[in-house]
């Protein structure tokens, strides 16, 4: 099996991957083709099927699909063109081939992140870190295995836990750097702010969004999750409950990308900034590896609005 990631423009390829979603489409002139995400634990790669009449066997979303094809290159993006497809049996593949996986060791993250507990003083704060990540084993056991997005960045096991540990990260440099900010305040909602994914999102290999997901989303799940463990924690400050949790719902900065509320609190938009450098450091971090070797301009990305393209050596 050729692995994703070890996919060149040009090559002939058969092997099993995982369906991840699979929509019945129609060309200009009207012709019905397969377009297909298909996913291994090194990342994923679009898939058309062009001619759905030979060789193209019954199969949904979320199969395990062995095909054949030729990898092609478009707008700058690899895509694989399937000539044949059957939906194949569970004794023919090994799951762990297909969970796409941090590329740290999730328990050695935990355990970094964990750390900074011990250097929080507010006992309350502390108390309220330590109910989720150190006594909860069920949240600990979801936080580290899910991922951080259902696409765009971190979007793999571990995911969670390493934006998590790359914003609390960021944001202990900033106090470091910037003395106006509470570090205790900072850290904790670095910590939390996104514990509502995992109820937002389902686990691999699904990795979707859940009813809660759709309706409500991580910000609001994750402020629910914030109060009902804080109602636990005899006589916790009520200023420093509503400080945090506005933290938590400012954390996407603006109210258009989802946020309840714009930072009212230096500690929110400091957040909010880390928040955004990770993410969007690790999108470019992801699609210069999808990119392999190409060192020419990629196309528009709609995420950036900008035609990207690799540094030069």
């Amino acid at each position: 099996m050729r692995f994703i990631y070890e996919l060149r423009e040009g090559d002939n390829i058969s092997g099993i991957y995982l369906c991840k979603n699979k929509q019945n489409l129609k060309t200009k002139a009207g012709k019905s083709y397969y377009s297909l995400l298909l996913q291994d634990k090194t990342g994923t790669v679009d898939a058309k099927v062009w001619d759905l009449n030979n060789g193209i066997e019954h199969f949904e979303s979320m199969d395990f699909i062995k095909i054949d094809g030729m990898v092609t290159s478009f707008q700058g993006a690899l895509q694989v063109n399937v000539r044949r497809v059957r939906r194949t049996q569970e004794q023919e593949y090994d799951i762990r081939d297909y969970l796409p996986t941090s590329r740290f060791a999730i328990d050695d993250m935990m355990k970094e992140l964990t750390g900074y507990i011990g250097t929080i003083q507010n006992p309350y704060l502390k108390a309220l870190l330590e109910s989720f990540f150190v006594k909860d084993a069920a949240f600990i056991k979801s936080f580290k295995e899910h991922s951080a997005a259902k696409s765009v960045h971190h979007g793999f096991v571990g995911g969670l836990l390493e934006h998590t540990l790359s914003v609390t990260k960021l944001c202990d440099f900033y106090c470091k750097r910037y003395p106006i900010l509470n570090r205790d305040l900072l850290l904790t909602a670095a910590m939390c702010h996104d514990i509502g994914k995992t109820t937002e999102l389902s686990l691999f290999p699904a990795n979707d969004y859940t009813d809660e997901g759709q309706l409500l989303g991580h910000i609001v799940v994750g402020t629910e999750m914030i109060h009902d463990r804080i109602r636990d924690i005899p006589d916790f400050p009520k200023v420093l409950s509503n400080e945090l949790k506005h933290c938590i719902l400012a954390h996407h900065g603006e109210l258009e990308y989802g946020s309840p509320k714009k930072p009212a609190l230096v500690e929110a938009l400091a957040l909010n900034l880390a928040d955004n450098t990770d993410a969007k450091m690790e999108t470019m971090t992801e699609i210069f590896a999808a990119a392999a070797d190409n060192m020419e301009w990629m196309g528009y990305n709609r995420l950036f609005e900008s035609n990207l393209r690799k540094t030069s050596k």
